[in-house]
């Protein structure tokens, strides 16, 4: 039988691996050949394996730390890596994220070419920004139209105060002449959703706002995080600046970040914020969940393939991320 060495391998495409790692309270080292990190008790060291090949990003939390060769061998593997708060949600425990890019990985140009191909004419990020909204009007429906748990909880799409919000917003795009008039219709459009979702949990006078302190606030904050996360990594592997966004402003330097993760908020985190307040899950069970959500509807897909088709939207030949 045929000897097969790491090299002669391929590598797992971002957009397919599995695994997105926090860890806090532990160190990350290179042991025989392997990433594993160790966590330290009272009676015993333990040393857990992480599989580099299969990762996307290792997000590492209060009283961690890594070694050089540990990092070397997750730059090898395209893995990103990024210190930050406690929970995994850095903005929220108002830490920035620290992210070494790894510089040995050689990420595709065409992306990021054709990207600025049109980002210096208004007019055409504006109809990027539109495609956009679009595509995540689209993806509501689609999870909203498959989803049985969300149906259980008196989501259905064709409800119709769901289809009426979705519809009409769907139907202002293709007239909408400035960003800022996208924004403007964007914003009343999700304080709809909002009300929708409040209304279907039991609630009705429910307040968007970030420091309010109650579940359903703190469950968005921390969703809207998780998928900022993934808008992030898709960015990042297709080697695209998050500076150069098409919606939030240009004077952000991390903009793009909340254009692409806008693409499946709406159908993900939002109405799983309100059904897991209602139920009164902990701050855990809430993540459990929509990071299960992410991975069942694949959104991180989708987010590849609305960046992909975006950025290549005058070329001629598709590329593998």
């Amino acid at each position: 039988m045929e000897q097969l060495s790491p090299t002669t391998l391929k590598s797992i495409l971002h957009s397919k691996r599995a695994n997105i790692y926090y860890l806090e309270h532990c160190r990350v080292m290179q042991k025989d050949g392997r990433v594993l990190y160790l966590t330290e008790s009272k009676d015993s060291n333990l040393y857990w394996n992480i599989p580099i090949a299969n990762t996307t990003v290792i997000m590492l939390g209060t009283g961690t730390s890594i070694t050089q060769a540990a990092m070397r061998m997750l730059a090898s593997a395209g893995v990103l890596v990024g210190f930050c708060g406690g929970g995994g949600t850095p903005l929220f425990s108002g830490s920035e994220v620290e992210w070494l890019t790894p510089q040995s990985e050689y990420r595709p140009t065409e992306y990021m070419q054709g990207w600025m191909s049109f980002w210096f004419d208004e007019q055409k990020r504006l109809q990027v920004a539109k495609q956009f909204q679009l595509a995540r009007i689209e993806f509501i429906r689609t999870i909203w139209t498959k989803d049985k748990d969300l149906q259980s909880e008196g989501f259905y799409v064709d409800d119709i105060d769901i289809e009426k919000t979705l519809a009409n917003f769907a139907k202002k795009i293709p007239n909408i002449q400035s960003v800022g008039e996208l924004l403007l219709t964007e914003a009343t459009t999700t304080k709809s959703l909002y009300k929708i979702a409040a209304t279907r949990c039991g609630g009705s006078d429910f307040v968007r706002n970030p420091d309010n302190g109650d579940l359903a606030n703190n469950f968005l904050n921390h969703g809207n995080y998780l998928a900022y996360g993934l808008a992030a990594t898709s960015l990042w592997v297709l080697g695209i600046s998050h500076s150069f966004a098409v919606m939030h402003g240009k004077t952000r330097r991390g903009a793009l970040v909340f254009d692409v993760a806008d693409l499946i908020k709406d159908a993900i985190v939002l109405p799983w914020a309100f059904i897991c307040a209602n139920e009164k899950m902990t701050e855990q069970e809430f993540r459990q969940q929509i990071l299960q959500k992410f991975t069942e509807y694949k959104a991180l897909d989708f987010m590849f393939n609305q960046i992909k088709e975006k950025a290549l939207h005058n070329y001629s030949h598709d590329t593998d991320n």
